[in-house]
């Protein structure tokens, strides 16, 4: 949009395309080609092949993507749930206070995320709060991950409302309850939607943390996949990865249809 000319256009388009396929399309295309091959000797594969999919879309790996499926989910209702409610609480606090919140819900990801699994792996492996062993501390470990994503975001969103709506609403008489739920949450559902998007995501394809905290009846896709490919597996690998982008994508369309209509009403 800032080049007029059409030589320019031309030349912006190229540039793209050279730094964005062998920087990002060029590593998906190859997993992509990986799993419907069952030889790669050369520059190109052979022995194309569908049976893959097979391994990756049934059995275990189907428990997987259903494992990291209610993962994710419960990770994102849990990080949307904490993540907005802190920010919309640090909307009303001073300065000092609301940099408190924001160094506080940061610093998950200011650390490498093997670092939180080993310090809920700790903190949750004792009475009174024992965890370790059972699913829920995945879901925990994933939740204290992304939840700085969600806090930020909406945060963000917070920042930019227009006080006008909520001074026009309390001056007829409306309780802050009403306020909350029928205009702030209202005109923050966009970007609600696209902090629950980035939780899905980012929650679907953890792994550090994962490996240190899964049990063997809760093994999400993620782990299947390095699995896999420690194994010397590495076709099965790449279709088992094909199959959780595939997944992520489909949600994130999903998710990305409802901030459209939220967007537009």
């Amino acid at each position: 949009m800032l080049v007029h000319s059409r030589t320019g256009k031309w030349a912006a388009r190229a540039v793209f395309f050279v730094l964005f396929v062998p920087l990002f399309a060029m590593p998906l295309l190859v997993i992509l080609a990986a799993s419907f091959t069952t030889n790669w000797s050369g520059a190109f594969p052979s022995g194309p092949t569908t049976g893959h999919y097979a391994a990756a879309t049934g059995g275990d790996s189907l428990q997987a993507l259903t494992t990291s499926l209610i993962t994710a989910v419960s990770a994102s209702l849990l990080a949307l749930t904490v993540g907005s409610w802190a920010a919309l609480a640090a909307a009303s606090l001073r300065s000092r206070g609301r940099r408190f919140l924001d160094a506080l819900f940061m610093l998950p990801v200011a650390v490498p995320s093997v670092v939180v699994g080993l310090a809920v792996l700790v903190a949750f492996s004792r009475p009174p709060m024992l965890l370790n062993g059972t699913s829920w501390i995945v879901i925990l470990a994933h939740t204290i991950l992304v939840t700085a994503f969600a806090y930020s975001s909406v945060s963000a969103a917070t920042v930019r409302l227009d006080p006008m709506y909520e001074q026009a609403a309390a001056s007829l008489g409306a309780r802050p309850s009403y306020v909350l739920w029928r205009i702030k949450l209202p005109l923050l559902l966009p970007s609600l939607t696209a902090a629950a998007g980035l939780c899905f995501a980012l929650s679907m394809g953890e792994l550090s943390a994962t490996m240190m905290l899964y049990p063997p009846d809760w093994t999400p896709l993620p782990v299947r996949i390095f699995a896999a490919t420690d194994r010397g597996s590495l076709f099965t690998g790449a279709a088992v990865a094909v199959v959780l982008m595939g997944t992520t994508l489909l949600v994130l369309l999903g998710v990305s249809r409802i901030r459209t209509r939220a967007s537009f009403r």
